[in-house]
């Protein structure tokens, strides 16, 4: 009989069980464990095992108990039935507390709403939301751009427009489509169209918690600034002391401008991203409106063929944001390879892209062909929860073409003075992500774990996280904070009759400090909606993942516009939605708390209950042979007594 690992059983921070088993033909089990191996061999030997060696019992409980580590397909679950087009953003539309899905086919988009029954993302009755153009639509961008606490949607739709100082295949016509709570408005329009040069990036000029736009057109870059009105936005020029950079470089198409904090102020500032690399431009703490130029320049690396989209992590758990770029050394991708720009310097991460039977995999090779793969784009989450962000990213080999989880992991060999890297599991969503364009993260069932949405060359599936242990979270939204006393009431699936208090907020900034398990601190850091072009699908929230310590985070800090507050001792599996306003006043604050259960109560209840039957059993079957042998004992001193009669 051959055994066969199944799996390494992860019950407690301080307990392991790794086992193998198998079931053989001539009904024989066994298991292989660190002491030793136990055979169950038929019926009646089994019994008499069991109450032997208790230990054999307890296993079978285990692999009851717990379940396997892998992705588990519930496309219908989440869906109710196979779903077509290409996820392009996330947002609570309908503000009932449940992010919905913005979803693009060629020439249409529809948001389907999130609930908390199956399907969990459905489509609206009706078509109310439900938009269809005359041209492609490449990108969507949700958000409050009037100001009415209510949330719009921005669609960009390639429109080859010439004379605009850029190639007509970049040319974007940007439209926002009105809200009102449970509908949108498909035929708004302005008095003139607006064009851009390459997608926009959503952003706040003015900190008046209304979103505008940065871009480029006509060689020229500025931000359009939206109002309450909802009249053509206003355009101001990037300048710095009134006067332009001085390099005066071309903005890059595609893009990685980011709306995030770079030098630890909470106030976000702008990364722009040009033909020969990026620029910073600092928010003034003492200007609401525009940023300066620092004069920070930083240089792609050399002799590549290919830039992908630039992400911010705070991949060492040191409390800071580092800069990762994905890039190709050549036009096939052949050679792909992750950079981290740290001290001034680009240092490569090392990722090993040879698969077990040694093939060559790399990054998908960019083309204006596809709106996927416009440009190499990582999204960022963390998998496992063990508080450091992992990738999701997509590669091909030849004609194969998947997307692959790659697990943010010490650095021991060739580390370039940088203490993490990427090391890609191979297996650990095969086969569900065979023949896959995107991959991003989404968290369906609303209990911290990051969930996977997979995207095809035919339609939109969806795969659990299995995570075979137990680990804690907290999950953070900061919104807008803008109401509107004139907007009507919205009620909620649950009958509530809500009045919003705002939508997705770009650039927030959330940190918090901890202890782990060894006693050792840790710290995080994490911006929420820095970017929101080329399909970047940031999620509307900032999730920390815990690992597996049940201690309190020591303090929890959010941080907007140059004003932070926090909280200290938050409960883990805390799901807080932050409030700011008054802004200037952070002490007025609100936040709303949510605490999700862990899963170890339910866990160590039929653990406890496995236990207590198991023991049961155990003296039931002791009580029985005791019995037995005191009947036995009973009818030999019977007959012994009848024999000294006789004598």
């Amino acid at each position: 009989m051959k055994l066969q690992e199944v799996q390494t059983c992860k019950c407690t921070p301080q307990v392991q069980i790794p086992f193998s088993t198998c079931w053989s033909d001539d009904n024989l089990l066994a298991m292989a464990t660190e002491k030793g191996i136990y055979t169950v061999e038929g019926r009646w030997r089994a019994r008499n095992i069991f109450v032997r060696n208790p230990l054999a019992m307890t296993l079978i409980l285990l692999v009851c108990v717990l379940h396997w580590g892998h992705a588990t397909d519930i496309t219908s679950t989440v869906f109710g039935k196979p779903l077509e087009g290409i996820p392009a953003a996330f947002g609570d539309f309908n503000s009932d507390e449940y992010p919905d899905l913005f979803v693009i086919k060629d020439n249409t988009f529809e948001i389907l709403l999130g609930r908390d029954s199956e399907p969990l993302i459905q489509k609206s009755p009706g078509d109310k939301l439900k938009c269809k153009f005359d041209a492609m639509v490449t990108s969507i961008v949700p958000g409050d751009y009037d100001g009415d606490a209510i949330m719009d949607v921005l669609v960009t739709l390639s429109r080859p427009v010439s004379g605009l100082s850029c190639e007509e295949k970049y040319v974007q016509e940007i439209k926002v489509l009105w809200g009102s709570g449970d509908s949108i408005e498909c035929g708004a329009k302005w008095d003139k169209p607006l064009y851009m040069c390459g997608q926009p990036l959503a952003m706040d000029w003015n900190e008046d918690m209304i979103i505008d736009l940065f871009g480029s057109v006509n060689n020229t870059r500025a931000f359009w600034v939206f109002n309450t009105n909802r009249t053509f936005p206003a355009i101001k020029h990037m300048t710095s002391g009134n006067r332009e950079p001085d390099d005066g470089k071309q903005l890059r198409i595609p893009h990685s401008h980011a709306f995030i904090d770079l030098n630890s102020d909470y106030n976000p500032d702008m990364f722009v991203t040009t033909n020969e690399g990026f620029e910073v431009w600092l928010k003034d703490p003492n200007d609401v409106e525009g940023f300066a130029f620092s004069r920070q320049t930083t240089l792609f690396p050399n002799g590549l063929a290919f830039k992908g989209q630039s992400i911010f992590l705070d991949t060492e758990l040191k409390g800071k944001l580092d800069h990762i770029l994905p890039a190709c050394y050549d036009i096939a991708c052949t050679n792909s390879s992750m950079f981290v720009y740290v001290n001034n310097r680009w240092l490569n991460l090392r990722v090993n892209f040879h698969d077990k039977s040694n093939d060559v995999w790399g990054f998908v090779p960019p083309t204006t062909a596809s709106i996927i793969h416009s440009t190499i784009t990582l999204h960022a989450g963390d998998y496992n929860m063990d508080g450091f962000p992992d990738i999701l990213a997509t590669l091909q080999s030849g004609n194969r073409k998947k997307t692959f989880l790659l697990m943010n992991e010490q650095c021991v060999a060739d580390c370039s003075q940088y203490s993490r890297t990427f090391t890609i599991a191979w297996d650990k969503l095969s086969p569900n992500n065979n023949n896959t364009n995107m991959g991003v993260f989404y968290d369906f069932m609303q209990d911290g774990k990051l969930d996977i949405i997979f995207v095809n060359d035919k339609n939109i599936t969806a795969f659990k996280n299995n995570l075979d242990y137990d680990a804690n979270f907290i999950k953070v939204m900061v919104i807008t904070g803008r109401k509107d006393q004139a907007q009507r009431i919205i009620p909620d699936p649950t009958g509530r009759r809500n009045r919003t208090y705002g939508t997705n907020l770009p650039g927030p900034l959330t940190s918090y400090n901890a202890t782990d398990l060894d006693d050792e601190p840790r710290a995080s850091v994490s911006a929420q909606l820095s970017q929101s072009a080329y399909l970047s699908l940031h999620l509307p929230y900032t999730l920390f993942g815990l690992g597996r310590t049940p201690n309190f985070v020591d303090e929890l800090r959010v941080g907007v516009y140059g004003k932070s507050k926090k909280w200290s001792q938050i409960i883990p599996n805390s799901q807080m939605v932050v409030i700011p306003i008054p802004l200037q006043d952070p002490t007025h604050w609100m936040v709303r708390l949510f605490v999700t259960p862990s899963k170890l109560i339910i866990q160590s209840f039929v653990a406890l209950l496995g236990t207590c039957m198991l023991l049961t059993l155990i003296i039931a079957v002791l009580w029985w042979k005791e019995r037995r042998e005191d009947r036995r004992e009973s009818r030999q001193e019977v007959h012994r007594f009848n024999y000294s009669g006789l004598g």
